[in-house]
């Protein structure tokens, strides 16, 4: 199996396990033989005790037929009663008898019909009787030492190690790797490495030499994929390495001196005093940032950043700095291919034109403040030794999520001894094979990256040992799911393996996550605005200076970067959920869904459509700096291009809308539902402060009416975000529906005359047309309703027919 790095873009046959295996069954595909297979690769076989055997044998011939039933007189007794019972019932038996074949077989015709249904059935079945995961219990004090004395190699030290994986004969980028003064290169070979594998200068370390080295890290490692790094991780520690650069075989050190780019002598005095630009962590909603943006190519994301944040592509507004000395892991970003997913590859990619894009190598590097995450690979980091623990690469998760994991993993550990990381402007050119990205085997990545993001940094461990935090933490994402407990015995291997060639554990230190964050001073702000470089942008080329559609695109997303966007979406989640993200992501600055079924894996949270308004406070505590926040239910459509002339101080809803805002009279009216919803309504304004009744009388005149409206889309701006809280608290437990509550809570806000009326101008329909249609739709209005979505079909028409406002819109399709 070959690495991440050379997967061309990852072109990996990947193993697929407990972390993945549901997708598996949902895609209705299976391998069948693979158990036969892995264990013919792993050279086990069943075999038969043959001293048990023998017993048996043995037993039977001491066990004489007269001695089992003649030898007991109860036993003819029993054996008459037995006879008895069978001739009295004997055609029940035969009914049940033949019941049972019939069910028996047509289980297994269903099984033979669809492996895969059986093999999902069999897996829920098991997953029932899942036991809870064991924590590992080690004595890090006792750790017998594990050293190299009988290898040619025994003897060899070497500071500066290179650790590749080689699934094919050396390349050319191999080649120039070896020739780099003042490194050792060590490849590590995987059950697809050619035999005879030979690059003069290399350490090459084949299946069976691995085999001999007596980590026990062997056990958990997957024979045909690049994770066996770790062993050749475990080997450079072992042979004197303080620094380990992890690469691939596909890409040329920009210079041939790494020395050049990264920082490698950290305690140099001059080099300690360094100060690096940082990002701010002012903004405590702010968990992941996309590098890219800061080395000069908004429009490009790396491999592992939520899809939700894809469409963050403004600059920084200012920087912080610190002092450079503890950037312990080094990420360096690469030119021509970078570390990209294939959901960029596949809509970006200008036909069969590879890509070439490259960053600003001028712009300085930029660190990462606690609290701050950004993802990393495996294929272009330099690691020091007071972070070689964070080497270790996960083995029951895809290969296209291992070094995500690892990374994001390793950066919240090394916020428990002060460390940060540090990302470097170009260190590497990649080059683009234009071979097939594997979008199935990141899906897992995709949907639960942002879900890892928000547990580490929320995690807390009261362990006082770097490495009893680091199982802690192993554990306790084995328990949410992002790994296997497979993950957690590999880890505990590890880390004794770390420990048995010589490792030497860094010192912990308090981390500030939890203290308050005190506020910036203007001095302390750094300002550095980016060069924006020639790139792909959804698709369409720039060439040095920005198109009118690119144009369009910063400037929408200027204008709503910082409003969140809170969409319901209708069952069934899965099949739009990331559509809409990708979407309305790229102007907003989140996309926040609710559904009436919570899914943990694709970040949707639960909410009650008729009355989601309950749930709204809970949002905007998250999202403090926010200016503002627009609602928006999955059957309308939202032309963000006509809203730009909306004040976004004023409250918006389609108050101005027949079809959408009404208002109904109680006096003379039979129904009992209305009624009651009156009553509650007419209870709460009773309650409210009195400039809240005054508002809202002053739009609403009679007690004896009812004003209602649908509420598909709405807007609350910063300044009205408390009031609607109070309401809410005002309404409390009562049950007043979503379009009720809603122009109670926006006349009781402020008075109608002031609503700014941008959503006046919407097409809005009482009844569902029978089909989407372009005659319905206009891409003149601010929002069309109602417009069904409900497959990744309905997304694509969708897609389609906005383009008339956003042509980029066409390249996601």
């Amino acid at each position: 199996m070959q690495n991440p790095e050379s997967r061309g873009p990852r072109d990996v046959g990947l193993e697929r396990t407990q972390f993945t295996s549901s997708v598996e069954c949902n895609k209705g595909s299976a391998n069948s033989g693979t158990t036969q297979q892995a264990a013919l690769a792993s050279g086990y076989m069943v075999v038969l005790d043959p001293m048990l055997v023998q017993d048996h044998h043995s037993t039977l011939e001491t066990l004489k037929p007269h001695q089992t039933l003649l030898s007991n007189p109860s036993s003819q007794s029993k054996s008459r009663h037995f006879s008895t019972w069978v001739a009295q019932n004997f055609y029940k038996i035969i009914s049940i008898s033949l019941l049972t074949l019939t069910f028996a077989a047509l289980f297994f015709l269903r099984a033979v019909a669809n492996p895969v249904a059986f093999f999902c059935l069999a897996k829920s079945h098991s997953k029932s009787l899942h036991q809870p995961i064991e924590f590992p219990k080690i004595n890090f004090d006792s750790i017998q030492p594990i050293t190299d004395e009988s290898s040619p190699l025994a003897s060899f030290r070497f500071d500066r190690w290179i650790v590749v994986s080689v699934s094919n004969y050396p390349s050319d980028s191999l080649r120039n790797l070896a020739n780099i003064k003042g490194w050792q290169v060590l490849a590590i070979g995987n059950s697809k490495t050619p035999s005879d594998w030979n690059l003069k200068g290399v350490i090459f370390l084949s299946l069976e030499q691995q085999a001999n080295l007596g980590f026990r890290v062997l056990d958990y490692l997957p024979y045909d994929s690049y994770v066996r790094k770790s062993v050749g991780y475990l080997f450079a520690i072992q042979h004197g390495a303080k620094i380990i650069f992890d690469v691939d075989d596909r890409g040329d050190v920009i210079g041939e001196d790494l020395g050049k780019h990264f920082d490698l002598d950290l305690h140099d005095v001059d080099t300690m005093q360094e100060r690096i630009l940082q990002y701010s962590n002012e903004n405590p909603n702010r968990t992941v940032v996309n590098p890219y943006i800061h080395f000069g190519q908004r429009s490009i994301w790396p491999r592992g950043l939520p899809l939700e944040n894809v469409g963050e592509i403004g600059h920084e507004q200012y920087y912080t700095e610190v002092y450079g000395g503890m950037q312990f892991i080094q990420q360096g970003v690469s030119n021509g291919l970078p570390d990209v997913d294939s959901v960029f590859y596949f809509t970006r990619k200008p036909g069969l034109e590879p890509f070439d894009i490259r960053f600003d190598e001028h712009t300085p590097k930029v660190a990462l403040s606690q609290g701050i995450m950004v993802p990393l690979n495996s294929f272009n980091t330099i690691f020091h030794a007071n972070a070689f623990w964070a080497l270790m690469l996960p083995v029951s998760v895809s290969t296209m999520a291992a070094d995500v994991l690892r990374g994001y993993w390793g950066q919240r550990i090394l916020w428990e001894i002060g460390g940060f990381i540090v990302v470097y402007p170009p260190t590497i050119h990649r080059y683009d094979r234009i071979e097939a990205y594997p979008f199935s085997e990141e899906k897992d990545l995709h949907v639960n990256v942002g879900r890892l993001i928000k547990f580490l940094v929320s995690w807390r461990s009261k362990k006082h040992r770097l490495f009893e935090k680091i199982l802690e933490l192993s554990y306790s994402m084995a328990e949410e799911g992002f790994w296997t407990e497979r993950d957690v015995k590999f880890m505990a291997a590890w880390l004794q393996d770390l420990l048995a060639v010589g490792y030497q554990l860094p010192r912990l230190k308090a981390i500030e996550l939890d203290r308050a964050r005190a506020t910036i001073a203007d001095g302390d702000r750094k300002e550095f605005i980016p060069r924006k470089l020639a790139s792909v942008h959804l698709g369409v080329e720039e060439a040095g200076t920005v198109n009118y559609e690119i144009g369009n695109l910063i400037r929408w997303r200027k204008h709503f970067g910082n409003v969140v966007l809170i969409m319901f979406v209708t069952r069934p989640v899965e099949r739009t959920t990331l559509e809409w993200r990708l979407l309305y992501g790229r102007i907003f600055k989140t996309v926040v869904v609710l559904s009436e079924q919570a899914d943990a894996d694709l970040a949707v949270e639960q909410g009650q459509l008729d009355q989601v308004y309950k749930y709204l406070p809970k949002i905007f505590d998250r999202f403090t700096s926010a200016e503002g926040f627009l609602f928006l239910r999955d059957n309308t459509v939202l032309n963000y291009w006509n809203l730009l002339q909306a004040d976004k101080t004023k409250l918006w809803i389609a108050d101005k809308v027949p079809q959408s805002w009404t208002t109904v009279s109680i006096s003379g009216n039979d129904s009992t539902w209305f009624s009651k919803q009156a009553d509650m309504v007419n209870k709460v304004v009773s309650t409210m402060p009195v400039h809240f009744q005054l508002s809202y009388k002053e739009s609403n005149t009679s007690n004896q009416s009812l004003a209602i409206c649908s509420s598909e889309v709405f807007y609350i701006p910063r300044r009205f975000v408390v009031d609607f809280v109070d309401l809410v608290g005002l309404v409390g437990s009562s049950k007043i529906n979503q379009n009720v509550a809603m122009p109670m809570f926006f006349m009781a806000m402020d008075s109608t005359r002031n609503f700014d009326s941008v959503l006046s101008r919407m097409i809005y329909k009482t009844e569902t047309p029978s089909n989407n249609s372009s005659d319905f739709y206009s891409a003149h209005v601010p929002a069309v309703h109602p417009w069904k979505v409900s497959s990744e079909q309905h997304f694509i028409e969708l897609i389609r027919i906005m383009a008339t406002g956003d042509p980029l819109l066409m390249e996601l399709v």
